[in-house]
């Protein structure tokens, strides 16, 4: 007795089939998937294991559906055969399983192609009908369309049954990917997001001109209906697929006996993956004799004696081309491993992070060595291990900047290595740029992202002093960008004639020295006073004051030491005034004097700059996060998790009544 599926488990298979379904929808009819194969394998299996334990949600489930229906603007046509699908199986045991239950032990294994499927019919040799899977049952007229492919034959070869369809599946050769995507970019067109999207969408082209100006290649592996038969296995019929005219995978085929020897084939592609030029996505095996296949007979969608064993979705091995460097808008060097272009979980990938020179390291990976390199959802690609190692050379990490020639250091403790010409590396401009212009530094409005990139890629700002004869170099030019005019310019220039004079504690924070925020700046600008002697300001004098740790020492010193920064800096100071600051102590008697204060919260008399400043004022250290050490938590409305861990943790916590009474005590 088949047991009663409860509200829940209905509700649960109702939802991955409407799933399924909308994923099918895309994926078949739009040729624009909306989920990786691992997501939908999953939910396609859950929804056959509720199957399996509860029959009767079967009869129009997950075990029943094939493809998507045929769009509405393709002409239909039935299958004379039902062009099934082959059932998945993602690991050993799952192949173990059924091949146990194998009758003949004689297996032929096919490269899984990652295309479109197709099935063609002959009749006396002569090409008559192509047509997509569809539903599985009716298909998508595409008999236009396939007369435009080279690798299927409009007339067969050699001796060929009267009635025969040809079934196979149409791709893109990775390669012709790559180059049709270049095309696309270039006239500012929609990129397709790996060969098998381009294929489906190249195949189903309502005209075929449009598909004649792709280069998509197509292999034959099976057929449909037949009139008569003389091959006895798989391989015989690839034999006669070729002397037809069709192309197949027989260069990679293997045949097996035993589960030893299926894995061996399984782990002999899995490493060739990148070297073969279109893309895979697992290994077909079949019963080789054909008498045995057609015996076994099929389930409802998909046969008994052929089973898809699937690569997993977010893993391949590839080669390893070259190891460049790319520096970032802080300056940090970060090593990219350059791939042959392969297929990860739908996607192409053709370069992965190395993340610093440690990982190099701890990898050992070097140009040459087969890798394997794993993406997983939206995370940059990256190599997990060495598959195959080929001996070549150790990487070695550039000395200098590969973008500026500035030099390239590593702070003790820091496991990223950076170019320390901060202001005038053109790798860092949009970056430092951005950051020298914000309202905590020489806040100048009118300089935001979209306008600074306009003004660099046109040259004319190239670093920090060349927005103070930005407008009168180019200001009749600016006005004739979009977005531009006579009053937006004017109001520029007025907001960069006022930013031309500045207090020496935002100056510091605008010019961009690594680790050194708005707080250090003040401590700088108060413990010396003036820009010149912050400039010249030994290492060993910077380690000595409060709240300037080694690193951050270091760190100021190479920054200022540094003689692209200082041309940059001079240049810079020629076109501005730095106001000196009053040599300030914290007072060291006072109540909140060395006292740690977190900040959290909206306060409604202060912004938190201003809390900040008055807290610094009074010889307290305000720091970001709560921790033991932490002192004083001062919370304003709608305090958070930082409330939260201070209560947690029994610390003093302060609402701004009890900060307003600490600074009338002062």
């Amino acid at each position: 007795m088949s047991k009663i599926p409860d509200l829940f488990v209905r509700g649960e298979h109702a939802e991955l089939l409407k799933k399924l379904n909308e994923w099918d929808i895309a994926y078949h009819q739009n040729d624009a998937p909306v989920v990786d194969d691992a997501t939908y394998d999953a939910a396609r299996r859950r929804a056959l294991e509720i199957e399996a334990e509860y029959p009767e949600l079967a009869a129009a489930g997950a075990s029943t559906h094939v493809g998507a229906a045929v769009a509405a603007k393709f002409k239909s046509h039935p299958h004379s055969v039902p062009m099934l699908s082959i059932s998945d199986v993602f690991d050993e045991k799952e192949v173990a399983d059924w091949f146990e239950k194998l009758a003949d032990k004689d297996l032929f294994i096919e490269l899984k192609v990652d295309g479109v499927s197709y099935s063609a019919r002959y009749e006396n040799g002569v090409f008559v009908r192509g047509l997509t899977r569809g539903s599985g049952t009716i298909g998508e007229d595409i008999t236009e369309n396939l007369r435009t492919i080279a690798d299927i034959p409009q007339k067969l070869a050699g001796d060929f049954p009267e009635v025969i369809e040809i079934r196979g599946e149409v791709y893109m050769m990775r390669a012709d990917f790559i180059a049709l995507n270049e095309a696309a970019d270039a006239r500012g067109d929609k990129v397709f997001a790996n060969p098998r999207n381009a294929a489906a969408g190249s195949l189903r082209q309502l005209n075929p001109e449009v598909t004649a100006t792709r280069r998509l290649s197509a292999f034959g592996y099976t057929y449909g209906e037949l009139s008569s038969r003389n091959w006895a296995t798989q391989s015989e019929f690839f034999d006669r697929l070729e002397s037809w005219g069709f192309k197949t995978t027989r260069r990679w085929a293997h045949t097996a006996h035993d589960m030893a020897e299926i894995q061996a084939a399984y782990n002999d592609i899995m490493m060739m993956r990148a070297d073969i030029p279109f893309d895979i996505d697992g290994l077909v095996l079949k019963v080789n004799n054909v008498d045995l296949q057609e015996r076994m007979g099929s389930r409802a969608n998909s046969p008994r004696w052929e089973v898809a064993y699937k690569f997993p979705a977010a893993r391949a091995i590839t080669t390893l081309n070259a190891i460049t460097v790319q520096v970032g808008r802080t300056g940090v060097l970060t090593p990219v491993a350059e791939l042959e272009p392969i297929n990860i979980g739908g996607v192409v990938v053709s370069r992965a992070t190395l993340h610093n020179a440690d990982e190099i390291a701890r990898l050992g990976v070097r140009v040459g060595d087969r890798v394997t390199v794993q993406r997983a959802g939206d995370v940059i690609p990256q190599i997990v291990g060495v598959a195959d190692a080929a001996g070549g050379a150790e990487f070695e990490f550039p000395t200098v900047c590969p973008v500026c020639g500035g030099a390239v250091v590593q702070e003790a403790g820091q496991v990223a290595r950076r170019c320390i010409n901060t202001l005038g590396c053109p790798a860092q401009r949009i970056g430092e740029l951005e950051h020298f212009v914000s309202r905590k530094g020489f806040d100048i409005e009118g300089l935001g992202t979209r306008q600074l990139e306009q003004f660099t890629q046109r040259g004319w700002i190239e670093t920090p002093a060349d927005i103070f004869t930005l407008v009168s170099r180019h200001g009749d030019d600016i006005k004739k960008l979009d977005g531009f005019g006579d009053k937006s310019v004017a109001n520029l220039n007025t907001s960069i004639e006022r930013a031309r004079d500045i207090e020496l504690h935002r100056f510091i924070y605008a010019i961009g020295i690594p680790e050194v925020g708005q707080a250090t700046a003040k401590i700088l600008a108060n413990a010396f006073g003036t820009l010149s002697a912050v400039r010249c300001a030994p290492v060993w004098k910077l380690k000595q004051i409060d709240g300037i740790g080694d690193v951050m020492a270091d760190e100021i010193s190479s920054f200022f030491a540094d003689t692209h920064n200082s041309d940059v800096l001079d240049a810079l100071l020629a076109q501005i005034r730095v106001r000196d600051a009053a040599v300030v102590s914290a007072p060291a008697d006072g109540p909140l004097a060395g006292k740690k204060i977190v900040l959290t919260g909206t306060l409604t008399k202060y912004t938190r700059d201003e809390a900040k400043e008055i807290l610094e004022r009074m010889g307290a250290k305000v720091q970001g996060s709560v921790s033991a050490k932490t002192d004083i938590v001062l919370a304003g409305a709608e305090a958070g998790s930082k409330l939260a861990k201070a209560q947690e943790l029994g610390l003093t916590v302060w609402d701004e009544a009890e900060f307003e009474r600490a600074i009338a005590n002062q």
